[in-house]
């Protein structure tokens, strides 16, 4: 088994592709897939003035085989700073379904788990100047992030339970419910209308990308300028059956709701802030979110 890092959007892209089988079999939901993934990374890169460097870490048992693990991380320059993510998280990238946790770090088991966590951990501590990390929006007792924070004591870890958005149109009025492309693009101006401006471009290439390929339902209750009311529904075909999720939501007429959902989790961690405003004092290798190799292996 060996680790790899893939670095820049090309590399990245292939990779995400080459994961395909690994995300199938892990059951992740459609934010973590490779169409969603894809979409947010195009977007990122068309946008002006932003700095944001993808970089994949992989474990493999053979080079360029399939994947066993990989981590998605986003790179971003803030000032001297780096901000590390997942990739296709964040407010610039566009609004996740939320009410359950919508990323993934994937690994196949646990010893993949370990070996990525180590993986994520040498490549933030090749990171030259401070940094900041947050990987967030994942599975409560997901593995890679358990290793991950014993290889990091100073990380800290959170759980958060997001408001999942409840379909309730059916009570409110006339709704039209279709899975074509074509009904999207006439629904499409009013969605992003409401949507803010810098997350407009994810919305139109998501929406349409996974209307495309029959993992968008679009409901809408008609009124006479503009829809009353407007919503973007999740589809994912799984063995047990259809799993629906509520995207994206606006109603002028109630029938949208929001409840507590699922929990996830999220780890948080930094490096070098503390330093930087006395250069040159204790600045411990450049780290100062302490990276334990034996914790993270215990």
């Amino acid at each position: 088994m060996q680790t790899r890092v893939a670095d820049g959007r090309a590399r990245v892209v292939r990779e995400i592709r080459a994961a395909a089988p690994l995300m199938s079999d892990l059951a992740a939901p459609v934010p973590a897939r490779g169409p969603w993934l894809t979409t947010a990374l195009n977007a990122q890169s068309a946008r002006p003035f932003t700095r944001v460097r993808p970089r994949a870490v992989v474990v493999e048992q053979h080079p360029q085989g399939r994947p066993d693990g990989a981590a998605l991380l986003a790179f971003r320059r803030r000032g001297v700073a780096t901000a590390v993510t997942l990739l296709g998280d964040g407010p610039d990238v566009g609004p996740l379904p939320a009410g359950r946790p919508p990323c993934r770090l994937y690994a196949r088991d646990d010893d993949v788990a370990r070996q990525l966590a180590e993986g994520v951990a040498d490549l933030l501590a090749g990171l030259r100047g401070p940094w900041t990390l947050r990987l967030a929006g994942l599975p409560l007792g997901d593995p890679t992030l358990r290793h991950l924070a014993a290889a990091m004591p100073d990380s800290s870890l959170a759980t958060t339970r997001s408001r999942r958005l409840v379909d309730e149109l059916d009570a409110v009025g006339d709704v039209r419910r279709s899975r074509d492309p074509a009904e999207l693009e006439r629904v499409l101006p009013a969605v992003l209308d409401r949507v803010p401006e810098r997350q407009r471009a994810f919305v139109r290439a998501a929406a349409r990308l996974h209307a495309a390929i029959g993992q968008l339902e679009v409901a809408v209750v008609p009124a006479a300028a503009a829809p009353a009311a407007v919503l973007l529904t999740l589809l994912d075909r799984r063995p047990g059956g259809e799993d629906r999720w509520a995207w994206w939501g606006a109603s002028d007429i109630g029938g949208l709701r929001r409840e507590l959902g699922s929990p996830w989790v999220a780890l948080t961690a930094s490096a070098g802030l503390a330093q930087l405003g006395r250069r040159g004092s204790g600045r411990a290798n450049g780290r100062g979110a302490r990276i334990s190799r034996g914790a993270a292996a215990g």
